[in-house]
C-alpha cells in the first residue's frame, strides 16, 4: 500500500529569490509549482519535508572536475554561467540544495518505498563534468545515483520524458567509474518521435524497463515529466495535451504494475525538469500539477479530478 501523500523535498533555499530576467524560469519554478498547487487546493496531498541539509562541493565533485565545482560556487566566469544562466552567490547556493533534494528524495524511497517522494527540481539533465549546459548547471541524476550505489549497493532507471535529450548521464560515464553501475546503460530513457511515435516508443521502454527491475537489475525509479514535450512549449513540441496526459498515465499504470507483480512497491521519486512558456508559464505549471495528481489518482486512488489548462499560442500577426 502507498501512503496517500506525496512526500516533497522542498526548502524555499533552493529557489533564486530574485528573478534576474533569465529565460529559464527554472531557478523560480520550485516556489512557483508549491504556490500554484495552494491555488488549485491541493497542498494537502504534499506532505513538505525541507530539513533536508544542502550539498558541500565534495558532494559535487562526484560528477565534476574540481576545476568547474571551483569556478562555479567562486562565481568565476565563463564557466560560472555556462549554464546560460545569470550567475549570483545566492544562485548557486540555492544549487547545493535542489541537488541535495533529489538525492534526499531517492533515498528516502527507498528507505520507505510505499512512500511516492517528489523533488520539485529542474536544471540537471545537460550539465556535463567539466561544465553547465542549457540552463543546467550540476548533473544531480549522476550525483544522486552515484551516492546512492555507494551507499546502498543499488541502482535505478530514469524516464526522463522531457522535451529534450538528457545528455548528462551518457556524458558523464566516462568521469565517473561506477556509473554504469549506478545506472546501467540502457536505463536513462529518452523517449523519440512525436505524437504516436512517441507514445510507440515510451511503451517499448518500459516494457523493457519492466524486465530489468523484475529481474532484480533495477531497483528505483525516477519519473521527470518535464513539461517541454507538450507541443506548445516554447522549446519542446513532442505531444498534444491528450498524449501528453497518456504519457503519464502509462507511466503510473507501469509502476503500478510492476508493484504488483514485485509484491512491493517499486521506490518512486518524481521530479520536474523542463518547460518554457514566456506568454503564460501557468500553462507549464498545470502541465506538471495534472501529472502529479495523475500519480495520486492511479497510484493511492485519490480521485481528483483536475484538468491541465494550456493556453493556446497566439499566432504572430
Amino acid at each position: 500500500m502507498r501512503d496517500n501523500r506525496i512526500k516533497t523535498f522542498y526548502t524555499s533555499k533552493q529557489v533564486l529569490q530574485k528573478d534576474n530576467t533569465n529565460f529559464s524560469k527554472s531557478p523560480l519554478k520550485p516556489k512557483l509549482l508549491i504556490e500554484y498547487l495552494e491555488k488549485q487546493n491541493l497542498s494537502a496531498h504534499f506532505d513538505i519535508i525541507s530539513d533536508f541539509r544542502r550539498f558541500s562541493e565534495n558532494d559535487f565533485l562526484v560528477a565534476h572536475t574540481k576545476e568547474y565545482v571551483s569556478a562555479f560556487f567562486k562565481g568565476n566566469k565563463p564557466l560560472c554561467e555556462s549554464n546560460s544562466l545569470r550567475w549570483s552567490l545566492q544562485f548557486a547556493d540555492s544549487i547545493r540544495y535542489t541537488n541535495s533534494s533529489l538525492y534526499h528524495a531517492i533515498k528516502h524511497s527507498i528507505e520507505h518505498p510505499e512512500h511516492i517522494c517528489f523533488a520539485p527540481v529542474s536544471g540537471m539533465h545537460h550539465a556535463t563534468p567539466e561544465r553547465g549546459g542549457s540552463f543546467c548547471s550540476m548533473s544531480g541524476q549522476v550525483i544522486a545515483s552515484i551516492k546512492i550505489f555507494r551507499e546502498f549497493g543499488l541502482s535505478g532507471a530514469y524516464l526522463d520524458l522531457d522535451g529534450h535529450y538528457g545528455n548528462s548521464i551518457e556524458d558523464s560515464r566516462y568521469f565517473v567509474e561506477d556509473l554504469d553501475k549506478a545506472i546501467p546503460i540502457g536505463c536513462n530513457i529518452n523517449p523519440f518521435g512525436r505524437h504516436q511515435n512517441y507514445i510507440d516508443d515510451l511503451k517499448e521502454h518500459l516494457e523493457d524497463l519492466g524486465e530489468k527491475i523484475l529481474s532484480g537489475k533495477i531497483h528505483y525509479l525516477v519519473f521527470a515529466h518535464g513539461a517541454d514535450s507538450h507541443e506548445s512549449d516554447d522549446l519542446g513540441g513532442q505531444c498534444s495535451t491528450a498524449e501528453w496526459m497518456q504519457s503519464s498515465e502509462l507511466v503510473y499504470d507501469f509502476v503500478k504494475d510492476v508493484s504488483v507483480k514485485m509484491k512491493k512497491p517499486l521506490p518512486l521519486t518524481l521530479a520536474l525538469f523542463g518547460g518554457y512558456r514566456q506568454d503564460d508559464f501557468d500553462s507549464v505549471l498545470s502541465l506538471h500539477t495534472a501529472d502529479l495528481v495523475t500519480c495520486l489518482n492511479k497510484l493511492v486512488e485519490a480521485r481528483i479530478h483536475f484538468e491541465p489548462d494550456v493556453k493556446v499560442e497566439e499566432p504572430e500577426a
